[in-house]
């Protein structure tokens, strides 16, 4: 996801969730004041839903020893070593596991999600252990065509596969749409939050 989506998920109190999950609005605040400074280059990404809070922040990457005649116009991220990358994220992820966790617990308690964590290096996200949450449906025939089509053609290896690809390639190609829904939810949960004036 963008930039966009730091701050605030689409999954709020309200219509669109559970009603008794608390209101995550300000999980990136809380996230702002808890993380170490040094972890991070900026501000993580945060994106949240009814299950979970996905925590993803950029890595700052070593870079490589200039060569004698090198100008600095030449450095860049693209010099770096695909090992030294692999290697910074690996540091990161066992040197900050215990505060992690400790992290990843007291915002489970505060806002009764699970906290999964990843990184960017150089453009690429890698994430943590994360949920993977079954999501029952009934599809009829036509429906179920589709599936085995990919299924059948080798792109799926399951129904479910097939499912879940359909899903992440409606997301991508309807992402502008879906942030357009997901922020006309938050002005109509705002709006039932105030609730009629004079009442």
């Amino acid at each position: 996801m963008r930039n966009a989506h730091r701050g605030r998920g689409f999954g709020r109190t309200g219509g669109w969730q559970q009603a008794d999950l608390p209101d995550p609005s300000d999980v990136p605040d809380w996230f702002a004041g808890r993380l170490p400074s040094d972890w991070f280059t900026g501000p993580p990404v945060i994106e949240i839903d009814r299950d979970e809070i996905v925590v993803i922040g950029e890595l700052p990457i070593p870079q490589p020893e200039k060569k004698p005649d090198a100008d600095d116009s030449e450095a860049s991220t693209e010099d770096v070593p695909r090992a030294t990358k692999e290697g910074a994220v690996a540091r990161f992820r066992e040197s900050t596991r215990p505060a992690r966790m400790q992290i990843a617990n007291e915002a489970q308690h505060r806002y009764r999600r699970n906290v999964a964590w990843g990184v960017s290096v150089d453009g690429e996200r890698i994430l943590f252990t994360h949920l993977a949450v079954p999501v029952m449906t009934r599809l009829r025939q036509p429906e179920r065509k589709v599936l085995d089509t990919l299924v059948d053609a080798g792109v799926a290896r399951s129904r479910a596969d097939a499912l879940a690809w359909t899903v992440k390639l409606a997301g991508k190609h309807a992402e502008t749409w879906l942030e357009e829904l997901r922020e006309a939810m938050r002005k109509v949960d705002d709006l039932r939050s105030e609730g009629p004036q004079g009442l």
